[in-house]
């Protein structure tokens, strides 16, 4: 019990927090990848909307590792940066 309390609790607010509502980076990665899959994804508007979604979560990851309200939302951040930075890689 004491793992999940020190895992999941809010440091700011006592709260167990597991998920929360998107914020602006994941609402414009959601939309971007929502939109990317109506298009081709082989033109200009797949690729751009494909770099948009990529740079809005990398801009959420790191807005988690850095400022997320427990060490859950930090490692999901990080676990997402490094999934997406390993896909660029590969």
């Amino acid at each position: 019990m004491r793992v999940i309390d020190w895992l999941f609790r809010d440091r700011r607010t006592g709260r167990l927090v597991v998920a929360q509502w998107p914020n602006i980076a994941l609402a414009v990665w959601l939309v971007a990848t929502a939109v990317g899959a109506l298009v081709d994804s082989d033109g200009r508007p797949g690729s751009a909307l494909r770099l948009v979604a990529r740079l809005a979560l990398a801009w959420w990851s790191l807005d988690e590792i850095v400022r997320g309200v427990n060490p859950w939302r930090r490692i999901l951040g990080a676990i997402v940066l490094a999934g997406l930075l390993a896909s660029l890689a590969g």
